[in-house]
């Protein structure tokens, strides 16, 4: 336990580290976030054509409301405490790669709904979109990650787990 936390410590320092870096930022993070908003409107101009994506801008043309993602609020952290410990808990590198790439979809498919949620809670009471968006989502986002670790360790120890003879 002391060695996954400790590898857990590591891994999280160095890739919240690493993502604070200006090139990071700029070159990943920021891409990224504004591919969020642009897929978040896309997703809804089927249902409201008054939709449009800018930057990491969603707005609705016709009342004027928008949302912006900003830091914290793209998935990426969730994504890094995820990924931590993934890579602490000792696993094949196929395993690990699996669980990071099936985890980081299933944040960002959570994190889309979020953002479209929260895109309409703010147009319809500006109290329920500031608990929704400051209590709520997070507390769901984190339990997600929670859930995929946990599923995750499941699977390893069903793999692990030997054959019963018939």
């Amino acid at each position: 336990m002391k060695k996954f936390i400790l590898v857990f410590l590591a891994v999280l320092i160095g890739l919240f580290t690493l993502e604070m870096l200006t090139a990071v930022q700029l070159h990943v993070v920021q891409p990224f976030t504004g591919w969020l908003a642009t897929l978040s409107a896309a997703l809804i101009t089927p249902f409201d054509s008054d939709v449009v994506a800018y930057g990491r801008i969603i707005e609705h043309t016709t009342n004027h409301f928008a949302v912006s993602i900003e830091a914290g609020c793209n998935g990426v952290e969730a994504a890094i405490v995820l990924i931590a410990g993934i890579i602490a808990f000792p696993a094949s590198l196929r395993d690990r790669l699996l669980a990071i790439g099936l985890g980081f979809i299933t944040i960002q498919v959570l994190n889309i709904l979020r953002i479209i949620s929260l895109f309409y809670l703010g147009q319809w009471n500006e109290a329920v979109f500031s608990f929704t968006h400051l209590y709520l989502w997070p507390v769901l986002i984190m339990l997600d990650v929670l859930i995929v670790f946990l599923l995750y360790l499941r699977y390893l120890e069903r793999r692990r787990a030997p054959v019963a003879a018939a």
